[in-house]
């Protein structure tokens, strides 16, 4: 019985019949002739109600399904997949209430949907993460109705699963394609320019219009008597690291995902094209110390290494200890490497602390210091000035936005490569300098 009254409840339609029958008895009161029609209108809704019972008790109802991915990619949208079936011998009107992980703060999400009699319909809606841990959901409520609609019967469903969110995975195909297809400039963004060649020898082969001339093999033109060529191919086994700076510079959010959380995104993306590209993939973060070190190697277990220890990374809310990272890849990279260092600098004396230590670096590996427009400002400097105060504002954002473009000369001056990216376009321009220093054969 307490199970019954925990999973019935009266509709809205039911507590306007209420109250019009509420209003039928005191004119009933004021004029007694209509007592006996309104008692009788009376009985006939209660038995009405009870009807309603029976139709939503009677059988087994509904019953419903809720299929979870084994993890969640975050910063995406990943689709969670439900099946419903009717039972019923009527059309039913559904209220699908799924109760989302605390992360989402939601309490306002519902689904309303009509099954027919021994229908089967599948329902999928897409939750869009931004943080990374472990997302406990709750019952799968539906609110059936019959055709009645005075009264309403709950099923529940789905109790207690738990799905951990882990960087974005799902990136990684549409970003590899992209890379070895060279067609990232067709999302509007920069065209990869080759450049030369590497002199990691591949073969020779018969000339073909296009070929550059300055590679043709004049021993082996002689041999057979018609033109060919040497051909070159990427150096492999490279080393790339993905240097991530988890200190509270990286917590600023653009789009609901913060700065670290771009970074991470992009570095997992970036060591799955490396390793496709036959190079070696490693990572580590620093803030006040050296952490999560994973050590460019080349194996089928890399990626999942990589992927399971960027789960766990977190920023501390520190100032980040440059001068302990210099000593730490002094001490530890002998081989020279190619590091994407992930940070953040706001201004032109921020950087200037830290360039001592980033030069270091520079003499005996490839850095590409990599940090983030404030988008914010854009906005600011794009909005019309009507006043002293919005003059005021838009000449700060200008400011800070150019000491930005000084940062990229200063680092240009010193010999050290950089990228200043939208947080949103991260991984794409990643992808493009690390194509383009292949091509080069800087590394």
């Amino acid at each position: 019985m307490k199970r019954f009254f925990k999973h019935t409840y009266l509709t809205f339609r039911f507590f306007i019949a209420a109250m019009v029958f509420v209003a039928l008895f005191i004119v009933a009161y004021v004029y007694p002739g209509l007592l006996g029609i309104v008692t009788i209108l009376f009985f006939v809704a209660t038995g009405l109600v009870l009807v309603d019972l029976v139709l939503l008790y009677k059988q087994k109802g509904i019953s419903a399904t809720r299929l979870l991915p084994e993890k969640l990619s975050n910063g995406d949208d990943n689709p969670i997949n439900l099946t419903l079936t009717n039972s019923y011998n009527f059309t039913t009107d559904l209220i699908l209430i799924d109760e989302l992980p605390f992360q989402y703060q939601k309490r306002d999400f519902e689904i309303d949907t009509q099954l027919k009699q021994h229908e089967e319909k599948k329902i999928t809606y897409t939750l869009r993460p931004l943080e990374r841990g472990e997302y406990y959901f709750g019952n799968l409520n539906i609110y059936v109705n019959s055709p009645i609609g005075l009264v309403t019967r709950r099923f529940q469903f789905a109790k207690d699963a738990m799905v951990p969110n882990y960087p974005s995975f799902l990136q990684l195909r549409k970003y590899m394609l992209l890379a070895f297809s060279n067609k990232l400039f067709e999302y509007g963004l920069k065209k990869i320019r080759r450049i030369g060649h590497t002199m990691e020898f591949e073969q020779i082969k018969d000339y073909v219009t296009g070929d550059d001339i300055r590679n043709i093999n004049w021993k082996a033109t002689a041999k057979r008597n018609q033109l060919m060529v040497n051909q070159f191919q990427d150096e492999r086994s490279q080393p790339i690291y993905s240097v991530i700076d988890k200190g509270r510079a990286m917590k600023m959010p653009f789009e609901g995902l913060s700065l670290l959380d771009y970074a991470i995104n992009a570095a997992l993306v970036i060591s799955n094209v490396a390793l496709k590209k036959q190079d070696k993939a490693g990572m580590f973060t620093f803030s006040r110390k050296i952490k999560n070190k994973v050590v460019a190697e080349r194996r089928p277990s890399q990626m999942n290494k990589i992927l399971e220890t960027l789960y766990n990374v977190n920023t501390d809310f520190s100032e980040s200890d440059f001068s302990r990272l210099y000593i730490d890849v002094k001490r530890n990279l002998t081989q020279r490497s190619l590091l994407l260092l992930y940070t953040n600098f706001e201004t032109l004396d921020a950087l200037h602390r830290q360039l001592p230590y980033l030069q270091a670096i520079a003499k005996n590996h490839l850095l590409v210091v990599i940090f983030f427009e404030n988008t914010e400002l854009n906005k600011l400097t794009n909005i019309e000035a009507s006043n002293t105060f919005d003059i005021f504002q838009k000449t700060i954002a200008e400011k800070f936005m150019y000491e930005k473009k000084l940062i990229v000369n200063e680092l240009q001056k010193h010999g050290i490569q950089s990228i200043l990216t939208a947080p949103e376009h991260l991984t794409i321009n990643t992808i493009n300098k690390y194509l383009e220093i292949k091509a080069r054969g800087l590394i």
